[in-house]
């Protein structure tokens, strides 16, 4: 059973809020890398677009986020660092969806002063692994990201960056294609 010919779908998704933030040229330079890399049907799923309860009562976007998400098959998610850690409205927005979570893979794209983010993805790999979702052992990393990028939104020095995305892409459409096959002969439980 190969599923190779059909595309991947997955969701880009943006974890900053704030509005001041650098999320969306990060996001953008994600999705022009996403988008070249082929194999993906792409979803940006940018949580500053959801209203979410705090009490996680159902209320708000809740369902329009779980069908989105539970609609994916991998994700990329670009993430800042803010005070050493990721933001607050990620972890509501990863609590009120749970189940559509589980055995899909995730690749982190992050994004920060001197750490690029690190500290953030490696807080969030064990929420993830809590609801089952293979998270890619490399990423992209960001440090220093407002000199990264130029005013135009062009990555400095390309190089480095390009060579992890396709890694990280190559990763994640083997998970991506292996997991969706499985779920596909035994749900997940």
């Amino acid at each position: 059973m190969d599923d190779a010919p059909t595309d991947l779908k997955v969701a880009l998704i943006i974890a900053s809020v704030r509005a001041e933030r650098f999320a969306p040229v990060v996001a953008a330079w994600s999705r022009e890398r996403i988008e070249a890399h082929g194999g993906i049907e792409l979803d940006v799923v940018d949580l500053a677009d959801f209203s979410l309860p705090v009490t996680l009562d159902g209320s708000g976007d809740t369902d329009r986020l779980r069908d989105r998400i539970g609609a994916a098959d991998a994700f990329v998610l670009v993430t800042p660092e803010y005070n050493h850690g990721y933001p607050g409205y990620l972890k509501i927005a990863v609590d009120a969806v749970l189940d559509e979570w589980a055995a899909k893979p995730l690749a982190f794209v992050s994004y920060g002063g001197l750490a690029g983010g690190a500290r953030s993805v490696e807080q969030l790999r064990p929420v993830f692994a809590e609801l089952q979702v293979t998270t890619i052992r490399e990423a992209i990393v960001f440090s220093g990201v407002w000199e990264r990028f130029d005013a135009s939104g062009s990555l400095v020095e390309p190089e480095r960056h390009e060579a992890a995305a396709k890694t990280v892409l190559d990763q994640l459409l083997w998970w991506g294609r292996a997991l969706r096959r499985a779920r596909a002969l035994e749900p997940v439980r």
